[in-house]
């Protein structure tokens, strides 16, 4: 079955793909959602009109988003975290905490587009991060998760 997915779905495509999807999961669960409509004839040309008239609104957007980049990579970020005996942490870093910490820095990035390697950081060291600007725009971040001053 062919969609065209008004919103972003995770791992199956952004806004405005062309998606190919079993039938059960387009009728049952992308449709009534909300998330997708029908590719029909039509609505391609529709959707291939508004791509058009999108593509240098989208451009400005993406500059943004190259410029946030550059910000990003030049950024070094130390989460202070409680520890216990070693290096293991009292709870964990997580997505949240990242984000978090990069809106004390000034970049606002909310935490579903962050993509912490490896899942929820239980010790210190240096980790690494994937953070989504943009359909177009992926950073891989760097941050070291510390021990708290005591």
């Amino acid at each position: 079955m062919e969609l065209i997915l008004k919103q972003d779905v995770q791992n199956l495509g952004f806004k405005d793909d062309l998606v190919n999807v079993k039938n059960g999961y387009g009728r049952n669960f992308l449709i009534p959602q909300g998330l997708a409509s029908l590719a029909t004839p039509s609505a391609k040309k529709v959707l291939a009109e508004n791509l058009k008239q999108r593509a240098h609104k989208e451009k400005k957007i993406v500059d943004a988003a190259k410029k946030t980049a550059e910000a990003l990579k030049a950024l070094e970020l130390k989460i202070a975290a409680k520890t216990g005996a070693g290096d293991k942490l009292f709870g964990s870093v997580t997505t949240i905490d990242l984000a978090a910490a990069l809106e004390k820095e000034g970049h606002t990035i909310d935490k579903k587009f962050i993509n912490i390697q490896g899942g929820a950081v239980k010790r210190t060291g240096p980790y690494n991060a994937q953070i989504r600007l943009h359909r177009d725009v992926l950073v891989d971040f760097g941050f070291e998760v510390v021990a708290e001053a005591k």
